[in-house]
């Protein structure tokens, strides 16, 4: 299934219409036709505003499924989200267990790359990341932070938030969401 396909799903699960939806997530009632209908391709940060108008995560959209077992990765199998209009990448690489609330993912920005700005999560989630490589500036809540290879910086997660590579080389860190004690 695609992206709007599993966009649409979990709409209607959730009883709403596509302008309850608009108004949870704002992201207007014709875009969210088209991305619905497979016309269109959102951007990483307004899939993430879907994701949180609907009360569940990105991975989730994308198709990958909970269970119960040992699971094996492998790196051409691993979902990968790209934003073509910044060369964002986002490589999930853990199942997505949206009962459990934990996703970790490798994100990758080009040189002067923006991730754009994500929506604020619900009360209670929290963002775990670690630089792997290059230099990331992360503004959380209209405070900037500079981050070098090898720094980490955790925070709640429901204020905006943006990561943009100030290097001249790809910037890579990875990002742990933790929803576990995320509130209604």
């Amino acid at each position: 299934m695609s992206f709007g396909t599993h966009v649409r799903k979990a709409r209607i699960e959730k009883g709403l219409t596509l302008q309850d939806l608009s108004a949870r997530s704002r992201v207007s009632r014709s875009m969210l036709s088209q991305i619905e209908r497979g016309e269109k391709n959102p951007t990483l940060q307004v899939a993430c505003q879907i994701a949180e108008g609907l009360d569940t995560t990105l991975s989730r959209l994308l198709g990958e499924p909970e269970t119960d077992q040992v699971v094996v990765i492998r790196k051409e199998q691993r979902q990968v989200y790209r934003d073509a209009s910044s060369g964002f990448e986002r490589h999930l690489l853990s199942p997505a267990f949206p009962a459990r609330g934990i996703e970790f993912i490798l994100n990758i920005i080009p040189p002067g790359g923006d991730s754009g700005t994500f929506p604020p999560h619900k009360s209670g989630v929290k963002e775990y990341i670690t630089v792997a490589k290059g230099s990331l500036q992360a503004i959380l809540n209209n405070q900037t932070y500079l981050l070098q290879k090898g720094d980490s910086i955790f925070f709640e997660a429901n204020v905006e938030h943006r990561f943009i590579n100030i290097g001249e080389a790809e910037c890579h860190y990875y990002l742990v969401i933790d929803s576990n004690t995320a509130g209604g």
